[in-house]
């Protein structure tokens, strides 16, 4: 196996902060809230982009970024990335540049993502090459799964204003991260599949966040099968998922979930007791009493 790393910083910090609020008692209450900071990228010293970010891996996701929007394919391009949160940038160096990189700075996309996201010029064109595999998914593997997620999310039972992306084998976890934006999430764990060489073929990615366009691009070109939500799907999201071949599962909380496409593959070995018509009129109006 090819052992080559480049030559990376370690800037991660602190991802949340000590403030002061008033709660509608009047009462003063010390409570913990996200961090945000911008994080400015440069290849090949060519500004590409400005993040913003917790800021608890930069290195990956600045190298997951540059991976999801085309401009690298492999570690081995990379000579070496920098953070310096002085001036709140990250400098990538390749060994031999980036073909076309003036052109695909030139024609971008601005996405629905969490504030925005961004697609470059060329992807969609590479998307029409991504089949993905053919993977079966149990039902119970999916409760399974979703029993080991709810141990996760840290950042947002302290301070909220997070999304939550994880890579997951099985019902395991292998890796989870949040960031203030689920596009900036599943950039980070695309810079780690990368930097570790994981195939994404017997994978599952797992995101909080909603199944727009830009999670199918990006979770497609990692090659991973199956993208399961707790939110809802757009409708190009969905016809991105056909057309790559995604089993895509949003809704998915408790024992429910839907399946917008690969329902083919999924075995219903699982179950559960379907709830009555009253029942779930009332659950629906609990839900609404209930919400902020």
């Amino acid at each position: 196996m090819n052992s080559y790393q480049p030559l990376m910083s370690q800037a991660g910090f602190l991802n949340t902060h000590q403030v002061e609020a008033w709660d509608e008692q009047g009462n003063r209450r010390e409570l913990s809230i996200a961090g945000e900071s911008p994080l400015t990228i440069y290849l090949d010293k060519k500004e590409v982009v400005t993040l913003m970010t917790l800021g608890s891996r930069p290195e990956l996701l600045t190298l997951g970024y540059l991976r999801n929007q085309g401009f690298i394919d492999s570690i081995e391009q990379v000579k070496a990335i920098q953070v310096d949160w002085e001036v709140e940038a990250v400098a990538v160096v390749t060994h031999e540049g980036v073909e076309g990189l003036e052109q695909k700075l030139q024609h971008r996309t601005i996405t629905t993502g969490c504030g925005q996201g961004t697609v470059f010029g060329g992807l969609m064109e590479k998307i029409d090459q991504i089949q993905l595999p053919d993977v079966r998914l149990p039902q119970s593997q999916i409760y399974g799964l979703l029993d080991s997620l709810r141990q996760q999310n840290e950042i947002y039972k302290q301070a909220g204003a997070v999304h939550g992306c994880a890579l997951c084998q099985g019902t395991e976890v292998l890796s989870f991260v949040e960031d203030v934006g689920r596009h900036n999430a599943v950039d980070t764990l695309a810079g780690e599949m990368l930097l570790q060489r994981r195939q994404g073929d017997d994978k599952i990615f797992y995101t909080t966040g909603r199944l727009t366009s830009e999670m199918v691009i990006k979770v497609a070109q990692m090659g991973i099968p199956i993208l399961l939500s707790r939110s809802g799907v757009t409708r190009m999201g969905m016809e991105l998922a056909r057309q790559v071949g995604l089993t895509l599962i949003g809704r998915a909380k408790g024992k429910s979930f839907l399946v917008f496409n690969g329902q083919q593959r999924i075995d219903y070995d699982q179950k559960p007791e379907p709830m009555p018509h009253s029942q779930k009129r009332g659950q629906k109006r609990g839900s609404k009493e209930a919400s902020p």
